[in-house]
């Protein structure tokens, strides 16, 4: 078992009395590791300047993914030498709201190695990443692989 503790802060001094006026922005603290700066989307009066947690959620499953790609890469000898991904992420407000998809558009560039292999590999990584395994939602990995 892993266990992960974070902790959230909120304050507004003027209070939730009316919900067009309290400050959706908040801290998002880890131990240890630098403070995010956090808010609602701004389509929900949230600050633009400020992470929130739709895109955070969109950012796990594409950090989660590349992890265990470079690693499985790394296994099958298989030499990346440089990983992108513009990820998308689409969320619903019909019926209560919620993500219908996500969809991965890793570039992966490659020193060495079989690019098919490299390929079949992000369907193992997507398999294997332990966030995509905690969704309800569709998503798609769509690959480019580059061989220098």
């Amino acid at each position: 078992m892993h266990h992960y503790k974070i902790h959230v802060g909120w304050s507004d001094k003027a209070g939730t009395a009316a919900y067009s006026a309290y400050k959706r922005d908040h801290v998002l603290h880890i131990d240890g590791k630098p403070d995010l700066a956090m808010s609602a989307d701004p389509t929900f009066r949230g600050d633009l300047a400020r992470h929130n947690p739709e895109e955070l959620l969109v950012a796990s499953l594409s950090s989660c993914h590349m992890l265990w790609y470079l690693a499985l890469c790394a296994m099958h000898r298989i030499s990346v030498t440089a990983y992108e991904d513009n990820a998308t992420g689409t969320l619903t407000e019909a019926e209560g709201g919620r993500f219908v998809e996500v969809t991965l558009n890793p570039k992966v560039t490659l020193a060495t190695g079989d690019a098919e292999k490299a390929r079949q590999l992000h369907e193992i990584a997507h398999q294997k990443c332990f966030v995509a395994n905690s969704v309800n939602f569709p998503v798609a990995v769509m690959p480019e692989i580059i061989t220098a």
